[in-house]
């Protein structure tokens, strides 16, 4: 259900909207409560309308008017947009410790996720544990070196595909492609075992509808999350559904964790002799008060935030390749500068391709969103206006990357303009931060900046392309379809061509 339809259910149930809300909402002019300016919010639903279609672009034209830091009244919800590097920096760097907690959706109570969550835990010690599992277990230098073996058998493998798919003159869906690629990789992570196949069995096919059916229902507009107070009517039946995509995600982890306990069992295995990631958090769970609701839940939070954002990265990286042929042609030619003629992109040296790191760079600053939001835990001053405790605080990131301020041409896909600039751009200065910054920083941005580059390097490399379904470069559809993470209306089917560098088979 996208934001029209559900503001037409929100009209259809006005008179009960009335009767329960007329105490709570509140419609006077953001800015006469001490918070920043912003649009005069319309009675009861406040500035929803004003969201539009895709709220990233609807919120920065907003911001345009009233300020690179404003209010919006989201129904019953508080709501301050922020839009610029500057605002960003004191809100998360300078004022990190008001804004350690997130607002989560009412979606993620479904089993209680939010209680079990890395993403959605407020700062308190079982947050910092998942942390610090997180940055030394799972995603430290050392562990990533070594299982780079691991991810290099899985590009292999994907590889293999299109070199089939190649052969027979077959356009493939590169979202799908790399969904696969992503999800097997951060199964055997997890599981040391494979999930899907790039042939589509039943099974694999069940589970990509199952996480898509997941994504799609996290990021559906929700009339609870615009009015609290009626969450427990669960309107559009978001949590109930949701409830049940995770009863049957869980149950297959939990088949999983039992299967894994009897083998360690019947093996004697120790601690010591920790494997995969679920060994470890069994290890853990044995020394700790680590739940089986707190695995399951970490592990459905490393595999969503692992395969997603990444996935829709690389097919925008695609998509704006095959427009601008001189830029493929660029970053292919960089790679055979580093790795030679006939070989593989190794995962080990991609530090040594700036020309690609700038592509990545480029695709993160023209197609994320917002971070996800903050809820002010306490009274702050941010900005010279006073933020009471409870209100949301979002970071729209397409606005910042669209900051004529900071970059020049900013709509337009130019890598060129970060190989010129200094090479912790978007690390440290806040001018591109999709990944956060400050204690809620994605703890997984080690893995995805190594698959990025591997991934969109190998199928650079690999193969010349074209477009398929009969799209040309001057005329593909480069809309948006708003969610988490902005995914490309229409999907990109393109066709791999054996490239003229005598690629080894991967075989």
């Amino acid at each position: 259900m996208e934001f029209p339809e559900a503001f037409s259910l929100l009209c259809l149930l006005l008179p009960l909207l009335i009767c329960i809300l007329h105490l709570l909402c509140r419609t006077g002019r953001p800015g006469s409560r001490g918070l920043p300016p912003g649009p005069r919010p319309l009675p009861l639903l406040g500035n929803i309308l004003d969201l539009g279609a895709l709220p990233h672009k609807a919120l920065a034209e907003l911001a345009r008017r009233y300020g690179a830091v404003m209010t919006l009244q989201l129904g019953t919800v508080t709501t301050v947009v922020v839009s610029s590097c500057e605002a960003a920096r004191e809100a998360l760097q300078n004022n990190d410790h008001a804004l350690s907690s997130r607002a989560f959706p009412d979606v993620v109570r479904a089993r209680n996720h939010y209680k079990h969550s890395l993403v959605w835990l407020p700062a308190t010690a079982k947050w910092k544990a998942f942390r610090r599992l997180c940055s030394m277990q799972i995603f430290s230098r050392q562990k990533l070196d070594g299982t780079e073996s691991l991810r290099r058998k899985k590009v292999d493998e994907l590889l293999d595909y299109l070199h089939e798919s190649a052969a027979a003159g077959r356009a493939v869906e590169v979202s799908q492609a790399v969904f696969t690629t992503l999800l097997n990789l951060m199964w055997n992570t997890l599981f040391s075992v494979d999930l899907l196949t790039h042939s589509g069995d039943e099974f694999g096919m069940e589970m990509r509808e199952l996480f898509r059916e997941i994504m799609e229902e996290a990021a559906r507009p929700n009339i609870s999350d615009f009015f609290p107070a009626l969450r427990w009517i669960d309107l559009q039946g978001c949590r109930r559904r949701m409830e049940a995509y995770l009863d049957r995600l869980f149950a297959i982890f939990n088949g999983i964790v039992e299967e894994k306990m009897h083998s360690r069992e019947s093996t004697g295995r120790y601690p010591s002799q920790v494997g995969d990631v679920l060994d470890y958090l069994l290890d853990l769970r044995d020394s700790s008060e680590l739940s089986r609701e707190d695995i399951f839940s970490l592990l459905l939070d490393l595999i969503m935030g692992g395969v997603d954002t990444t996935t829709t990265a690389i097919e925008w990286a695609m998509a704006q390749l095959l427009r601008n042929p001189e830029k493929m042609a660029e970053a292919r030619a960089e790679i055979e500068g580093v790795f030679g003629k006939g070989t593989k992109v190794w995962e080990l040296d991609i530090h040594r391709l700036p020309y690609l790191d700038a592509i990545i760079k480029e695709i993160l600053r023209l197609y994320e969103p917002f971070l996800i939001p903050y809820r002010v835990d306490e009274e702050v001053e941010l900005w010279g206006f006073t933020i009471p405790k409870g209100t949301r605080v979002m970071v729209n990131l397409w606005a910042m990357g669209q900051d004529t301020n900071v970059w020049e041409n900013p709509d337009r896909f130019e890598p060129e303009r970060f190989t010129k600039l200094d090479a912790n751009t978007g690390e440290g200065n806040l001018e591109l931060i999709p990944f956060g910054v400050g204690r809620r920083i994605c703890p997984g941005m080690p893995l995805a900046r190594r698959m990025l580059l591997l991934i969109l390097g190998s199928l650079i490399y690999s193969f010349e392309w074209k477009l398929g379904n009969g799209e040309r470069p001057e005329t593909m559809d480069m809309s948006e379809k708003p969610g988490i993470t902005l995914h490309k209306a229409k999907p990109l089917y393109a066709i791999p061509v054996e490239a003229k560098l005598a690629f080894l088979s991967t075989s």
